[in-house]
């Protein structure tokens, strides 16, 4: 899911569409209007899923895309290998999401964890 505002509206912290993919805004910052042009922004992000940098220089009229970014709750059911087998807490489906190296002492079978939905993708997200 994504729904579309203007570049202007952008902030650091907030998520945007770049190449297809949801990141992370890290920087925004814009320019002057000059005699013959409009004003730009330049928005620097990190992808959320794959940790690549992105950046994209527009007018800050232009229309950008950013994605519906859900954080949900779960609680871990079983752990084999890297992957966790997770039940949502809101509608009790369970999934499989893999565990990243950083998180493989903190995940645990019975704990409550947070886990991150965009465009059909999803992530763990634990707050250290």
């Amino acid at each position: 899911m994504k729904e579309q505002t203007e570049v202007r509206t952008l902030k650091e912290g907030r998520y945007v569409i770049i190449d297809d993919e949801p990141c992370v805004i890290k920087s925004v910052s814009h320019s002057k209007p000059g005699k013959h042009g409009s004003a730009k922004a330049r928005v620097d992000a990190v992808g959320i899923f794959d940790n690549q940098k992105r950046s994209i220089i527009s007018p800050v009229t232009q229309k950008i895309y950013v994605p519906l970014v859900e954080r949900k709750n779960g609680q871990v059911l079983s752990i084999s290998n890297n992957t966790a087998q997770i039940m949502d807490m809101g509608d009790y489906s369970t999934i499989e999401l893999p565990i990243p190296d950083e998180y493989k002492n903190v995940v645990e079978a019975g704990k409550d964890i947070q886990y991150l939905v965009a465009m059909g993708k999803m992530k763990l997200d634990m707050r250290i």
